[in-house]
């Protein structure tokens, strides 16, 4: 069973006068699987720029763009039509030694999830650490319990504040305010695991709900969310925003270490430091035609 997608993200870049444009890195095109299926995608800049196609350490789809010319405003449109497939299988199903929390990883699972087994940033304190334990219910818990537990503990324990600002907090900084956005709760949530030692990475894309107007936090723009891998499973997908576990309406485009290598676009201008106007996104993700589109001012590029 599969459900077709369109998704339209716009960026739109306006400068006081004419600059030049750096190097561009986009991350909007998703990779095929056996859940998501690329159909069509547009990408569209003004002004035109040649695109170079790469691969990331991930295997994240990438296209450098590179300006010929200067202009006041630079727009990014990406346009995906996509086939999002709800697996026909049982719940997750774990090797039967990993069903119960305390597991070992085998030697080779250990050696390829490498640092993403690890913590990235210091818990001096062990803060995060005891906090991540607490949900753990005694000398073995149940795997998939025990990340479902987690995946909620940040949704009903914590506060949704949107943020315009870019990058993400700490996971001790996320801790400490009880609040955070959907990427602040993904990498909380990442980092939790990995100070489990369970392997965790960053994932981020779009977010579709049907109704468009409510029920899940962050849908119609760009959202950001958990891959959790368990041996016998694979990665399996926890939303601790929206507390959702392996979703089909959780569209990815792009996994990664850490939130800082999985922006949609970063680049930069040269021009006066004033020169920057305003910066303003619009994402809809629709089933069945396009949907108004929100708007939201963001993060400036960095003027050279």
């Amino acid at each position: 069973m599969s459900k077709r997608l369109t998704v339209r993200h716009s960026t739109r870049y306006a400068y006081a006068a004419p600059v030049e444009f750096g190097e561009h890195r986009l991350m909007l095109r998703p990779r095929d699987s056996h859940d998501i299926r690329l159909v069509a995608a547009t990408l569209t800049l003004s002004p035109p720029a040649s695109l170079r196609w790469v691969h990331d350490v991930f295997g994240n789809s990438i296209a450098f763009a590179s300006f010929a010319e200067p202009a006041p405003t630079l727009e990014i449109t990406s346009e995906l039509v996509i086939e999002r497939y709800a697996l026909d299988r049982p719940p997750a199903v774990l090797d039967p030694a990993a069903a119960r929390y305390p597991f070992v990883y085998s030697p080779d699972d250990r050696a390829d999830l490498g640092r993403l087994a690890e913590l990235h940033h210091p818990d001096p304190k062990g803060d995060l650490l005891a906090w991540a334990r607490g949900f753990v219910a005694g000398d073995t818990t149940d795997t998939l319990a025990l990340l479902a537990d987690i995946n909620l503990g940040i949704k009903n324990g914590f506060a949704y504040e949107a943020r315009d600002a870019e990058g993400t907090q700490t996971p001790l900084e996320t801790l400490g305010r009880g609040a955070g956005t959907c990427r602040d709760f993904a990498f909380l949530m990442v980092e939790a695991l990995r100070a489990l030692g369970i392997g965790a990475r960053f994932v981020s894309g779009y977010l579709y709900d049907p109704a468009l107007d409510g029920g899940t936090t962050g849908a119609g723009a760009t959202h950001a969310w958990v891959d959790a891998y368990l041996p016998g499973a694979g990665w399996i997908e926890y939303d601790p925003t929206n507390g959702l576990v392996g979703a089909t309406s959780l569209i990815r485009v792009a996994v990664a270490r850490e939130p800082g290598q999985a922006v949609p676009i970063t680049g930069s201008f040269t021009g006066a430091a004033g020169d920057f106007l305003g910066l303003t996104v619009a994402v809809t993700v629709s089933a069945d035609g396009p949907a108004a589109p929100t708007a939201a001012p963001t993060a400036a590029p960095t003027a050279a």
